[in-house]
């Protein structure tokens, strides 16, 4: 028993992980050489101190301090977040699991709690939204037509542009089936074939087809059509990216007219 204690005691100093402990009254008894290293506090400074009111910030004091008496009553909790300050006033984000300490005879004595830092998982996940609100941004206010539609061909993105272009909202669009609905049947097909083929990976560029508008104009449309891929890689949709070619394609018009006169 005292050489599979040791082993644990071992274990827990050496673990890449901080882990630290606390008895029925909240004061810290366990701190391992990683806890150490993430928050700056030396094991001599923390043990026999209170956990919450000495090393948790007070806005969290609360809620930490309730994982840690459920804990107490038996009943643990996994991956709890909340940020942990350092003795240099860093923040570092915590993944908490806590788990009720028992003796050998049963009876709680306290817990234990097993950290992992995901301070940089964290801040990629921060920069991911940064980037993906950058992106929405970007396709609601080009200066071009953008459409999106899902595996199902219902539309699921639809930009400013696009609105202002067809005349169609787009509360009135979203969730709709997008050929179905506004292709006009004799293109309906090539259009389908386009995005059907988009949505097996194979991308059409510069394909030309007319749309008619909510008031029944007639609008060139030169199109783009890319496949939308899942963080894994997975298709989920396509993104289309048009250009508006009325005023191009009436321009070439006159242009051949004159040269026929």
């Amino acid at each position: 028993l005292t050489r599979v204690a040791n082993d644990l005691q071992l274990l827990i100093e050496t673990a890449n992980a901080p882990i630290f402990g606390i008895d029925t009254n909240g004061f810290v008894n366990e701190w391992n050489r990683k806890a150490a290293a993430i928050t700056g506090f030396s094991r001599e400074e923390v043990m026999g101190k209170d956990l919450v009111s000495r090393f948790i910030t007070p806005e969290y004091q609360d809620s930490v301090g309730e994982v840690l008496h459920k804990a107490l009553q038996g009943e643990e909790t996994a991956n709890f977040e909340f940020p942990l300050y350092t003795k240099d006033g860093e923040r570092v984000e915590v993944l908490l699991n806590a788990t009720t300490r028992r003796s050998a005879t049963g009876a709680i004595v306290g817990v234990v709690g097993v950290g992992q830092d995901i301070t940089e998982l964290k801040r990629g996940q921060a920069e991911l939204t940064r980037v993906a609100n950058d992106l929405q941004l970007l396709i609601e206010t080009a200066n071009a037509p953008i459409f999106g539609i899902d595996t199902n061909g219902f539309v699921n993105e639809w930009n400013r542009k696009a609105a202002a272009i067809t005349g169609f909202s787009r509360e009135e669009v979203m969730g709709k089936d997008l050929v179905s609905r506004f292709i006009t049947p004799e293109y309906q097909d090539s259009v389908g074939e386009v995005l059907h083929k988009a949505l097996q990976g194979e991308e059409t560029a510069n394909f030309e087809f007319p749309l008619y508008t909510k008031d029944g104009e007639r609008v060139e449309v030169l199109l783009n059509a890319t496949t939308r891929r899942s963080a894994t890689g997975a298709i989920v949709g396509v993104v289309g990216v048009g250009q508006d070619i009325t005023e191009l394609k009436r321009g070439q018009a006159e242009l051949t007219r004159v040269a026929n006169d």
